[in-house]
This record gives structure tokens, sequence and C-alpha cells, in this order.
């Protein structure tokens, strides 16, 4: 059997993240294989797009889910590359939150991963789920 949580501990984990990534935090989307984790330095990664999002990251979560708000879209991407991995950082860039890009069952779905420099990359809608219900 698997651990369960409340609704009102996963909203309490989802709203935590809201105050970690503070105020215009950062989407990063990078090619290249992802690091074992957050904390491990990028190697050989090469940043495709940056998105700055909402001052407010996002509202109370509800349910386990935690909807972020609007994030501007790039209008001119850094590099050419396909998607393989994202970063949410601070506005300073400290990464708080990492996970896979894709276009279907990723934790970023895009509806392409082939990013071309120059060109408007955009996530029209962002939600993480906590835990098990």
């Amino acid at each position: 059997m698997s651990l369960s949580y409340t609704s009102t501990d996963r909203n309490t984990r989802m709203d935590a993240m809201t105050t970690s990534v503070g105020a215009s935090g950062i989407l990063k989307i990078y090619s290249g294989t992802p690091p074992a984790n957050v904390g491990a330095s990028l190697s050989g990664n090469t940043l495709l797009a940056q998105l700055t999002m909402n001052a407010t990251f996002a509202p109370g979560s509800s349910g386990g889910v935690l909807t972020l708000n609007s994030i501007t879209t790039e209008s001119s991407a850094d590099a050419t590359g396909t998607a393989t991995f994202f970063r949410m950082t601070t506005s300073g860039g400290t990464a708080k939150i990492q996970g896979t890009v894709g276009t279907s069952g990723s934790d970023l779905n895009l509806n392409t991963t082939s990013i071309v420099a120059g060109a408007a990359v955009s996530v029209s809608s962002f939600t993480i789920t906590e835990g098990n219900p």
C-alpha cells in the first residue's frame, strides 16, 4: 500500500512551492540529458528558452493541485534544439523544481519539443500535482 495524504497536507506542500519559487520565477527549458536531480549541476545542456513566470507564482492549491498563474511567452528562443527537461528557478536563478519535457505524458507538455532559435515559445497552462490522494 502506498502512502496517502489529506488534501490539506497536499495543499500545504504545494503552497510551500509558491513561497519557495517566489515572485517572478523563471521557467528554463533545456536540451540534453537531465541532471540526476534539481540540485545537480548542468553538464553539457543547452538553454533553449527562458520564460518569466507571474509575479505571483500561483494561487492557493486545491485538492493537491497547484495551477500556475500566467507564464510570459519567450518571444525569441535562445537556441535551437530538442527540449528534454526544464527547471523552475527563483528570479535570482536558484533551481527549485526540475522535470521532463515532452509532447504528452511528461511533467511539462509542449506542442513540440523542437525549439528554434529566435522563435516564440509559450506555455498555455501548467499544473503540478502533489502526492497520493
